[in-house]
């Protein structure tokens, strides 16, 4: 300030907020997004369009780092949108919201692809059927086992989940299986369970467990089409194998 009041050359009157620098990451999300409606959300790397989803549910921080943590630590998007609530929550920085609005893009993805497989023969819609259960299951960390009931014209009636377990095995009963046929009019049903460990090689156990459902169905006349065993490292199909 000189003798004078007036603001000497280089001491010019800032507010505090004039001199505040916004924080880089509310530029970087502008222009993430921006990228995104110029280019397509499909050229996006997986941690851009996790960061760009749960941009809602955790505002005002830079995720860039969480997104890429989540990524490296459930190997990739699908095994981050597979993850259970609570080991989502275990990744510092992620809150009960986004966990939750993880699991919400899981289950439009597995809806959608289930709402591919309605209305059409799932004998003649083959690659849907198993990008489907491969969404739904090959990156579950436990096991389970699922059957399709199927109509008359092979058609879906219901996906349902008829065994949760462990990492290595789920609790299967037959006559529950015959029992929600009947309940359901089935005509067929799709066996489908998973292996965490990432290979699908059936195991003896899981052979045995088959022929014992086959032989449940059998006087209800409900045939099963096959059993598909899905693993990280591929499907197995006990047709394809001459194991049913």
């Amino acid at each position: 300030m000189l003798d004078d009041g007036s603001p000497g050359l280089f001491q010019l009157d800032r507010s505090p907020a004039e001199s505040e620098v916004p924080p880089h990451h509310l530029g970087h999300r502008d222009r993430l997004r921006l990228r995104a409606r110029s280019g397509g959300v499909e050229a996006l790397p997986d941690y851009e369009l996790l960061e760009l989803f749960l941009y809602r549910s955790i505002p005002r921080v830079d995720i860039k780092p969480l997104c890429k943590a989540l990524l490296a630590r459930f190997g990739g998007l699908a095994g981050v949108l597979a993850a259970p609530i609570g080991d989502l929550r275990q990744v510092a920085g992620v809150g009960e919201q986004a966990a939750l609005d993880l699991k919400l893009m899981q289950e439009a993805a597995l809806r959608l692809g289930r709402e591919t497989l309605t209305k059409r023969p799932l004998i003649s819609s083959w690659s849907a059927l198993l990008a489907y259960v491969r969404t739904a299951l090959a990156h579950e960390p436990r096991e389970q086992f699922r059957v399709l009931f199927l109509d008359k014209k092979n058609q879906l009636i219901a996906d349902e989940l008829l065994g949760r377990g462990t990492v290595d095995h789920a609790p299967v009963y037959p006559r529950e299986v015959a029992r929600r046929a009947l309940e359901l009019s089935a005509s067929a049903v799709i066996l489908l369970h998973n292996h965490p460990s990432g290979d699908p090689t059936p195991s003896s156990a899981d052979i045995d467990m088959t022929r014992q459902i086959v032989q449940a169905l059998r006087p209800l006349n409900v045939t099963v089409h096959d059993h598909l065993v899905v693993g990280r490292d591929g499907t197995a199909s006990f047709k394809a194998l001459a194991l049913i």
